[in-house]
């Protein structure tokens, strides 16, 4: 019999943000327009002399928005990203701006040189193929800053330790389990007080804090989908309408049915 190697379970560390907050991109000449918090840039050479967009060097993603700071060159074309805006704890986690070097990102490169292609030609399902390319390339810019490990504390850092991120992923998951420290400090492989000193210092909360936010700001997001406040409760982990509405209001300063009521208004 041929024993096969066994595989590191895989935790999927922006599945349930993608669920629970969405993400669209809206390209080229739209770029900007919406109100979208965060932007996507394709910075390069404008000077070609074939009358082309340009050489491509690098990708910004700047989390708040604005104008790149750090790349160089010259804007060559973007887009806006809305990726659950302050909503999304990920968003306020990321670095105000992401570079990824073209010359050492090969898998972008090639994304950002279909993207610029197709703003160029202009063909037919045109703007579909760049929001949808955008939305990859901002997933694997993400997916780099978590594996970069550049931030020492909080979510992020959280998210790229190899002990802590299997509990988050757990807690973003299953929001509505009834989850125990005991039962997270043994998905980390802890002990249980190692276990929330090290959850502490890395994240920069306690566990328990952490997924009463997280519970609330998925909350948060249901509530604007049109859900009822009574059954976000439920896929939140609350035990009642009335304690997560107590828990929401202290969290935000107003009330979750202001949340569903300006989404039925939209």
């Amino acid at each position: 019999m041929i024993e096969m190697p066994v595989r590191e379970a895989k935790h999927d560390r922006l599945a349930a943000f993608l669920r629970a907050f969405g993400l669209r991109a809206v390209a080229s000449a739209d770029a900007g327009r919406g109100g979208a918090l965060a932007m996507l840039y394709v910075i390069g050479d404008a000077d070609d002399p074939d009358g082309g967009i340009g050489v491509l060097t690098h990708l910004v993603f700047r989390a708040s928005g604005g104008t790149p700071c750090h790349a160089g060159g010259a804007v060559l074309t973007a887009a806006a990203v809305d990726f659950g805006g302050a909503a999304n704890p990920l968003v306020g986690a990321l670095p105000d701006e992401l570079v990824f070097p073209l010359a050492e990102r090969p898998e972008m490169r090639g994304l950002a040189e279909l993207f610029v292609a197709e703003v160029e030609d202009c063909r037919c399902g045109s703007p579909t193929v760049k929001d949808r390319l955008c939305e990859i390339i901002v997933v694997l810019a993400v997916r780099r800053a978590i594996a970069m490990g550049t931030v020492n504390a909080g979510l992020l850092a959280g998210l790229a330790h190899p002990r802590l991120h299997p509990c988050l992923v757990a807690m973003h998951d299953e929001p509505a389990r009834p989850w125990r420290t005991d039962d997270l400090a043994r998905i980390a492989g802890m002990s249980r007080s190692h276990f929330v000193a090290q959850f502490a210092r890395t994240v920069g909360t306690t566990p328990a804090d952490y997924l009463t936010s997280w519970r609330l700001a998925f909350g948060r997001a249901q509530l604007a989908m049109g859900h009822s406040v009574k059954a976000v409760a439920s896929r939140a982990g609350f035990g009642s309408a009335a304690a997560f509405s107590r828990a929401f209001s202290r969290q935000y300063g107003y009330a979750p049915v202001t949340v569903k009521a300006s989404a039925q208004a939209d």
